[in-house]
């Protein structure tokens, strides 16, 4: 395929909703690597158990887990929102991102793992706090206190698997429904993370901001 070609198929607006699924993919891969292989790296070195060699899988294990399953989240909520564009005449409804997040959430994040469970986490953390009053102006939040060892006979049971599964698909819902419906009261760190993976990738100009980079 002759570089024109491959630039006039990237620019064709007949396309332009299927190629930003893929796009969207490679933005979730490279969202995934990033977040989690320092993470993984940091924790290994200060915690981890076992010979260097075992560590390092460890860490290449994790951050292929966090990256694929990013990928195939963005793959399943993309598809899914342009699926319901095409339904309703070529414009997405007030709904369709908590659809598809809920959706995506369900079968791409629903099983309960380590990493499923702070993505969890992390996106329900930001749910609560995006139904809560805006402040007018930046506040300090105060100190937390220094929580008590828990007595040694004591340990953390996992969530249930069917409760855990319907708990991430809700929450993933409501991510996208407010990222999309109310990105005001988006926190500003999961709102510039979503902007690259969900609308970053609806926008190239070359193979080279398609595929090789995110932007010029």
């Amino acid at each position: 395929m002759s570089k024109e070609l491959l630039q006039a198929i990237l620019l064709d607006p007949t396309y332009h909703d299927y190629l930003s699924i893929l796009k969207g993919a490679r933005n979730g891969f490279v969202y995934g690597v990033k977040v989690r292989f320092p993470h993984a790296l940091l924790m290994a070195f200060l915690f981890g158990k076992g010979s260097w060699a075992v560590r390092l899988r460890s860490v290449l294990k994790q951050t292929w887990t966090h990256a694929t399953g990013l990928t195939k989240y963005v793959i399943v909520y993309k598809t899914l929102v342009v699926l319901l564009k095409k339904m309703n005449g070529g414009r997405n409804q007030r709904f369709d991102t908590f659809f598809s997040g809920l959706v995506a959430g369900y079968f791409t994040l629903g099983e309960r793992t380590t990493i499923n469970e702070h993505i969890l986490l992390h996106g329900l953390g930001r749910v609560v706090v995006a139904v809560m009053p805006r402040a007018p102006t930046p506040r300090t939040p105060p100190s937390s206190p220094i929580s008590p060892n828990a007595p040694p006979l004591v340990r953390p049971l996992p969530p249930n698997a069917q409760w855990f599964a319907a708990f991430t698909a809700v929450t993933s819902g409501l991510l996208m429904w407010l990222f999309e419906q109310h990105g005001e009261r988006v926190q500003p760190g999961l709102f510039s993370s979503f902007t690259y993976l969900y609308r970053d990738s609806n926008h190239w100009d070359s193979f080279r901001t398609f595929m090789l980079q995110n932007r010029p």
